[in-house]
């Protein structure tokens, strides 16, 4: 049964007190070619609910899913081991059901969470502070470049062609509507960075360089000449991680003299989920604070001197006026955040330091044996748990071609950046604690019959 709340009688006063005679001229702004004026070829026009099912699952078995095949995707998702108990403790029905503080001084639990959060990212970044969490690693990318036009008060921002070109995306979206310039270049098939051009770059024009950490393609380079740099011109250098199982072996951006660093916590108790929900890293200097995106979470004490959380910052759009705000963000991922932290405190600083351990040695296997297929390169001089290889044919065939063969096989540059032909050789391949050794064999079986 229908649930219509409405009946006609209302319907037509409403649209009485808005001046219009029906229903479709609510609609009028909408060109007439885009209107769909009969069915949708190929759907009925009613089914029922276990048919519906049905025909949903006959379309998912088309799909290779990550757990049935040897999986080497990654550029900015990353599959990675969450435990069970993570799960189990975000759906209590404390936090499933409250997570957003709206009413913060009676949602201690929740606040506290946010609070340790906090502390866990500030420490993972390198940085003073971190925020109570954003949506995700591109936006929260932008929401950077936000905060440096406002700190330096110019409009020029750098990003560097190892940039995730998602996040690029974004932030050309976001800078139609603030007027920010933003410079980018695609990468090249070179083994050698950008630091060095991304230096002479840099002007008295310049908010910003943006900088990832490892870049796209999986590569490693010191930050601290492009952060002295950037500072010697008044300009400020932002970090992104989309990796941040990487902090536990090598060094943290904000140890490199990054003053903002942003990043997706995907990989850290919120699994694989192409498309989100994810959960976005914002970190900084303790300067910058007031400058900071999104909301802040203190410790303070009560009436009766006792221990107590409150919302000591939120400068967002919902709480503060439109022209004092830092951003328009209205929520925080607070659920992914909770388990960002759950997982974050179930390994303990030495089992992230074991985890990326792990995965660094398993990629540093798959790299040596990928390399020894005829037809193929390896890229990188350094990497973490993400490198590139470069193939004899066009990746982009290849990786179409392995799912065909039983194995994800990793994602293609072309793909990525489908303006820039010259790359479409290059393959991106992520490699995590979840694959086995069986794995990278069938993998490098597969490309083996793929190139010869």
């Amino acid at each position: 049964m229908r649930y219509l709340p409405l009946t006609d009688t209302d319907r037509q006063e409403m649209l009485s007190v808005i001046g219009a005679t029906s229903i479709d001229d609510l609609f009028v702004d909408v060109p007439a070619e885009a209107r769909l004026s009969d069915k949708i070829a190929g759907l009925p026009d009613h089914v029922s609910e276990l048919a519906v099912e049905r025909h949903m699952a006959a379309l998912a078995r088309k799909n290779l899913s990550a757990g049935e095949a040897p999986f080497f995707l990654g550029a900015g998702a990353y599959r990675h081991h969450v435990p069970a108990s993570v799960d189990h403790l975000i759906q209590r029905g404390e936090f499933l059901t409250a997570y957003t503080p709206y009413q913060p001084e009676i949602a201690q639990g929740t606040l506290q969470v946010l609070f340790e959060f906090q502390t866990q990212v500030a420490r993972l970044l390198g940085c003073d502070v971190a925020n109570a969490s954003m949506y995700d690693g591109s936006t929260a990318c932008w929401e950077a470049i936000g905060m440096a036009r406002r700190i330096t008060r110019r409009g020029k921002a750098i990003l560097s062609s190892g940039l995730h070109p998602h996040y690029v995306s974004v932030a050309n979206t976001m800078a139609k509507f603030t007027g920010d310039a933003l410079v980018h270049q695609a990468p090249t098939l070179d083994a050698a960075t950008d630091i060095d051009a991304l230096i002479a770059g840099i002007d008295q024009d310049t908010s910003c360089v943006v900088v990832q950490y490892p870049d796209i393609l999986g590569r490693i380079d010191d930050l601290t000449p492009l952060a002295e740099a950037a500072h010697a011109a008044g300009a400020l250098l932002v970090a992104v991680v989309t990796e941040p199982v990487a902090l536990g072996a090598i060094k943290a951006p904000g140890h490199m003299g990054a003053d903002i660093v942003v990043g997706e916590g995907q990989s850290i108790g919120v699994g694989l989920q192409f498309g989100g929900p994810y959960l976005g890293l914002f970190g900084c200097k303790q300067k910058y604070v007031r400058q900071m995106p999104g909301r802040l979470c203190g410790e303070t004490v009560d009436a009766a001197g006792k221990r107590g959380f409150v919302l000591t910052l939120s400068t967002r759009e919902q709480h503060i006026r439109r022209e004092k705000a830092t951003s328009n963000i209205c929520t925080n991922s607070g659920l992914c955040a909770l388990a960002f932290s759950i997982h974050m405190t179930l390994l303990g600083e030495k089992g992230l330091r074991e985890l990326a351990g792990l995965n660094h040695a398993l990629a540093c296997q798959a790299a040596d044996r990928l390399a020894q297929v005829p037809g193929v390169k390896l890229l990188n001089d350094s990497f973490f748990n993400e490198f590139t290889l470069v193939l004899s044919k066009d990746a982009r065939d290849v990786v179409r071609n392995l799912a065909d063969k039983g194995v994800l096989g990793g994602v293609s540059l072309g793909r990525l950046f489908p303006d820039a032909p010259e790359i479409g050789h290059g393959l991106v391949v992520a490699v995590t604690e979840t694959v086995t050794s069986e794995d990278i064999e069938a993998f490098a079986k597969a490309l083996e019959e793929e190139l010869a």
